[in-house]
Parts: C-alpha cells; structure tokens; sequence
C-alpha cells in the first residue's frame, strides 16, 4: 500500500470516530431536552436552543476549516474519501425543496408528486454514467471551468459563469426561504428577521473554509437531518399500526385514506363546503365583468361595516378588524382585477372534492375509459407528469453545485463509488417520504377534520401566524365544526408540522426543525460558493485578472459570497413563490443551459466552441421565455399581460423539455457547419475515455 493510500486510510478512520462521537452526542442532546421538556422547558426555549446549537456547530466546523489555500477553498484538496463525498452530497441535495416541500407535495397531489422521487433520483444515474468521473478526470475547479478549458476562449465560460449564477441564484432564494420560515417558527421572529438570522449560519461556513468547510459541515448536517426526518415517520407508524417500519405498512394506510376519501366526498357537510366556496367563485366571476362597480361596492359595504359597528357601540377588535379590511380593499382597478382574478381561482380551486386535492391514489387527474373530456384530462395530467420527470432528471446532472461535488474525491474510482454513496443517502429520505404524506393524511382525514373550532390544537394559530397562506382554517359553514374543506394546509409545512400533528412532544418538533434548518444551510452553503466562484475563479481570475495572487481570488470570492447571500435573502423577503416550484426552475434552467454542452462535449468531440455557445443561448433562451410568459409570478415580474401560451398544455415548471431538445439540436448544426476543434481539444475527449486515472 502507498503511502497516499495509507493517509487516505488514516483519513477515513479517524472521520469514523469524529462524527460517530457525532451522532451520538446529537442523540443524547435530544434526549436531554426532552428529559427538560418533560420538567417544564418552555416550548420557546428548546426552538431557541435547537437554533443556537446547530448554528453554533456549523460555526465552529468552519471556523476550524477556514483557509485561503485555494485548492482546499474549492475542491477541498480532494481528498473527501466516496462514503463522506456522498453524505455531503447528500446534504447538499437535500434542500429545503427535498426536506420541506417534497412530502408536502406527496401530500396535496398524491401520485403526481412521485414525479420528484423519480426524477431526482434517476438524475443520479445520469451522473454516474455520463458526467461525474469524466469530469473528476477533467480536473477542473468548476462546469464553466470546464467548459472553457473542452471548448476554448471565454465565449462558453461567460455563458457557463450566467446559467450558473441564474440557476444557483433561483435555487438559493428557495433555501433561504425555507430558512427564514424554520427560524421563524423555531424562534417568534418576523419572517423578514429570521431570514437574516438564518443567513449567518449559512455564511459562516462558507464564507470562511470555502468547500472544506462547506464539505465537512455537510456531512454533521446530513446527519441531523435524515435522524430529524425518520424519528417522527416512525413514530407516526408506530402511534397508528404498531409497526416500526413505516415503508411496510404505508400501504394498508393508504387503503384506509381512500376509504375515507370516499366517505368525505359523500359527507353532506363537506357538500355543503362546497357549494359555498362555488358560489364565491361565481361572486368572483361577476364582480370581474366590471371591475370598477364591483370595487366601488366593495368600498360603500366595508365603510357602512365600519359605521354600523360604530354605531353599535361594537367591541374595538371587531371596529378594528373592519378597519383593516377596509384598509387593505384594491386601490386601483387593476389591483382589484388582479385581486379578484386571485379570489376565482382559489374559490374555484377549493369548490372540488377533498379541499381540492386529488384522491392521493389516482394516478391522473381524468379517466382514459370516461368521455371525451375526461379523456383529454388524463392525457395532459400524463404528459405534464412525464414532462416533468425528465426536467428533473436532466436538471439533476446538471446543476453546477452538484457536479462540483465530483471534484473533492482522489480519484475517478471514488467519484463513482460517491455517486453510488450519494444514491443510497438520498434514497433514505426517498423512500420515507411517501410513506410520511400518507400517515399525515390519514392523522388530518381522522384525527384533525371533525374537530370542534374551539377544541383545535395550538399549533393551528401559531402556524398560521408564521404564514397564513401557509395554514389557514375558517368556519366556511358556520357549524363550529372542521372539515377538511375549511382547512388550507401548504405544502411547505407538511414535514415541520408533523410531530405536532401527531400530538408528538414538542422536542421532535424542535428537532425536525433542526433537520429542515440543514437541509436549507447545508444546500444553501453549496450554492453559494458556486456562484461566488462562478465570479470569482471563472470570470475575475480566467477572464480579467490572471496574474491575481491565490490570496486575492480566495478574498474576491469571500465578498462575492457575501453580496450574493444578502441579495438572495432580500428576494427571499418578498416571498415570490412556493419553494418546490423555484427549485424546479433551477432544474428547468441547469438542464436546458449545461446538459448538451456538458454531454457532447464529453462523448462528441466535434462539438465546436460556437456550437456551445449557441446551444447554451438557445436551449436556456426558450427555457426562460416559457417562464416567463407563462408562470403567474414571472408574469408579474416582466410585466406580461397577455393571456398564457401553454404550449402542448405542459405547465411552465417544466419549461426544460423545450430547451433541452433545442440545445442539443442547435449544437449539433452550428459544431457540422463550423470548423473541427483543434487536435489538442479532440486529444483531450479522447483521453477522457481512456482507462486508468490519468488525468486530461
């Protein structure tokens, strides 16, 4: 054995002790708190000290791995051994979209949220097969790096440094939305305040060690996040069947939440729901054939509220609740068109069965054996279902902060054995977290709908603080009595709200919090130091400043990060959309921009520099438009007032599917009519797919 091979050994050995001593510390941490719970901790106090602790950790993680050494700044000196490159993949994949909205998305949309299972974790195989020990045998610091160095001049490394930032920017926003709202529940602050509170965990990592410390302090994070996610999935199996394996007993569950889906859509109450929210949405629908009446009656009904209870001597909250209504009432008429535009839909949306959600084991929405209609229902559900698995399993193997992950083992061989690691850390949560959405409904289904106003928990009005779209419940029939058409449950709270949900002390919640707050920071770490080094080492040190001291490139960076962290936490402030919908455009935008650069380049060794160029433009130029004249928000944010163009129904979550396919193309037809790399380059291809762990 050589003496590198006896330090990576060493390496290995002495990582197996520190974070066993690890977990088990984080163990007896939580059963400590629930001993003081147990003696009468405030609740206030164990969210506070869960907070502290993990942040305090992560600090200390990366205050011990800071560096300015730029090999340990951004790939960690490669030498993460496979088994802890892929639990720090682990984390830096489990984001606050995986953690937090996936389960919740598995809750509200059943069989159609399996489309995230499957193409996340089939974007691993892409990884393994096509990009990851191709690239670690590249030996290049970041994809636009490389992009530069397959196709040469700064042409293909701009528009690497640009998809990068764009898709690492989108995604970020997401995580530092997830910790804003964790740090917000675990502590009382403002939304806006946590936010900014959250952020110093994230920073402290990266900011100081760059990937050693992001690297080292993901792998702590994965560990309290995947412990933060089973205990109370097992719990909740073990409360409803008795049976400590929720994945083996989910099933028989799930026939008891159909069963009790069909007694819910027959229930004369939940009709009764129904029809009140139907006839909202034609109030909606009316006051939208002419907006101004519709506002000015608005205006004269909230001030003769306002006069009537002034005359009635009425409690001052009641006086004052009519003055804020009135307050808050559209000031224009576009406002107000946009107001009850938002009023249609939602009534509309909640006018169905179930609160609006599909019944969770119908695979589609429609029936391919109904009428006609029902018939075209079934094909577009389909069609966006599988538009949507491809987008994420190509946007998988393609997002730079993943990838980069490849370039901090030794060697080829253990970049492969970190994507197999990587699969099976990620398969964990996975595969938990069906199982999770079905034992929460079937809690809400029998525990939670048909219980009185005045008898329901606590939880209920403290979430509902936090984020009132998040959580909301009103007596829409006025019989004092829930039903699950009255309670409107976000997605982003599925996961953090279960231990109370499932009446569980409140030390797990604090916990599961702890687990989201990791998943948020430890992804959130990763995507920063790419986009910081997307400036930095790609565009300060490649393309204006090559003779920049190793110090200098490291501190550019530092402030970079900075910059970008508070911006993305000033977007994250306005609340722009829900997390799973800006981390899917993040895949949108990562596949359509780098995988046919990234695949030709590596197995078309004619695939030219103008070729990349155009592609990359392309496929993320139509990517981009589709958003942008097709999603709610992004309409808003580009001013586009024109009714939507869904092309072929798919929704615009999936936009990739267009760029993908038109960046392939347009790479292939630029690269036949434009002149052969040099042999140099096409030597460089051809030595990737040489055996052995030779470099090119």
């Amino acid at each position: 054995m050589s003496a590198a091979q006896d330090g990576r050994a060493d390496l290995r050995r002495q990582l197996h002790k520190v974070y066993g001593w690890y977990t088990g510390g984080f163990l007896a941490f939580v059963v400590v708190l629930a001993l003081l719970e147990q003696m009468g901790l405030p609740k206030r106090y164990i969210g506070f000290v869960f907070l502290l602790a993990t942040v305090v950790l992560y600090a200390a993680i990366g205050i011990m791995c800071r560096t300015t050494d730029p090999i340990e700044y951004y790939v960690a000196g490669r030498r993460v051994p496979a088994i802890y490159n892929g639990m720090a993949t682990g984390a830096d994949w489990m984001s606050a979209a995986s953690f937090i909205g996936l389960a919740g998305t598995l809750y509200l949309s059943g069989y159609g949220g399996l489309a995230y299972i499957t193409g996340w974790t089939g974007g691993y195989c892409l990884v393994a097969l096509f990009l990851a020990p191709y690239l670690r045998r590249f030996g290049q610091f970041t994809i636009p790096d490389f992009l530069g160095a397959r196709y040469g001049g700064n042409a293909a490394r701009f528009i690497g440094v640009f998809a990068a930032i764009l898709c690492s920017f989108t995604y970020v926003v997401a995580q530092i939305y997830g910790v804003g709202l964790i740090t917000t529940r675990l502590t009382g602050f403002a939304f806006e305040i946590g936010i900014f509170v959250g952020l110093g965990g994230i920073l402290v990592c990266s900011f100081l060690g760059g990937m050693r410390a992001v690297t080292w302090t993901q792998v702590a994070q994965y560990i309290v996040l995947i412990v933060a996610y089973l205990v109370p999935v097992v719990w909740l199996s073990v409360k409803q069947t008795g049976v400590p394996v929720p994945h083996a007993v989910y099933g028989v569950q799930l026939e008891q939440v159909s069963a009790k889906e069909r007694e819910l859509m027959a229930d004369a109450r939940e009709l009764e729901v129904i029809q009140i929210f139907a006839q909202r949405a034609t109030e909606a629908e009316a006051k939208l054939r002419d907006v101004p009446k519709a506002l000015a009656a608005d205006r004269a009904a909230g001030q003769q509220r306002v006069a009537e209870l002034r005359d009635l001597d009425a409690p001052l909250a009641e006086i004052q609740a009519a003055d804020k209504a009135l307050a808050q009432l559209p000031r224009s008429e576009q406002a107000a068109r946009e107001a009850y535009e938002r009023a249609r839909a939602a009534a509309a949306e909640r006018a169905r069965p179930l609160g609006g959600m599909p019944p969770h084991a119908q695979q589609h929405a429609g029936d391919p054996q109904g009428s006609e209609a029902e018939r075209e229902a079934y094909e577009l559900s389909r069609r966006n279902f599988l538009a949507l698995v491809f987008c994420l399993t190509v946007g998988t193997a393609a997002l730079p902060h993943i990838l980069m992950r490849y370039y901090t083992t030794p060697s080829v061989r253990e970049a492969r054995e970190s994507v197999a690691w990587s699969l099976f850390f990620i398969f964990l949560l996975y595969v938990t977290a069906p199982a999770l959405a079905v034992l929460v409904k079937f809690e809400v289904f029998n525990v939670l709908v048909g219980t009185a106003f005045d008898e329901l928990p606590g939880w209920i009005a403290q979430w509902s603080k936090v984020d009132p779209s998040l959580l909301s419940v009103s007596d829409v029939n006025r019989d004092g009595v829930l039903q699950l058409g009255e309670i409107r449950i976000g997605s982003d709270i599925v996961v953090l709200a279960t231990p109370e949900i499932a009446g569980l002390p409140y030390v797990i919640s604090g916990m599961v919090a702890a687990g989201g707050l990791a998943a948020a920071l430890s992804t959130a770490d990763g995507l920063l130091l790419t986009i910081a080094n997307a400036l930095s080492h790609d565009t300060y040190y490649k393309m204006i400043d090559p003779n920049a001291s190793t110090t200098r490139r490291v501190t550019i960076s530092k402030i970079l990060l900075l910059v970008v962290a508070l911006s993305a936490a000033y977007v994250a402030a306005q609340k722009p959309a829900d997390i799973l919908f800006l981390v899917s455009a993040a895949f949108s935008f990562a596949a359509a921009a780098f995988f046919p650069a990234l695949v030709l380049g590596i197995f078309w060794k004619r695939a030219t520099s103008w070729g990349a160029v155009l592609g990359m433009c392309a496929g993320l130029g139509v990517t981009v438009y589709y958003m942008a004249v097709n999603q709610p928000w992004l309409r808003s944010v580009f001013g586009v007032t024109g009714p939507a163009q869904l092309w072929w129904g798919i929704q615009p979550i999936s936009a990739g599917l267009f760029g993908v396919p038109l960046g392939f193309l347009v790479i292939v037809l630029v690269s036949l009519v434009t002149p052969a790399p040099d042999r140099e380059v096409q030597r460089l291809v051809e030595r990737l797919h040489e055996p052995g762990e030779r470099a090119a």
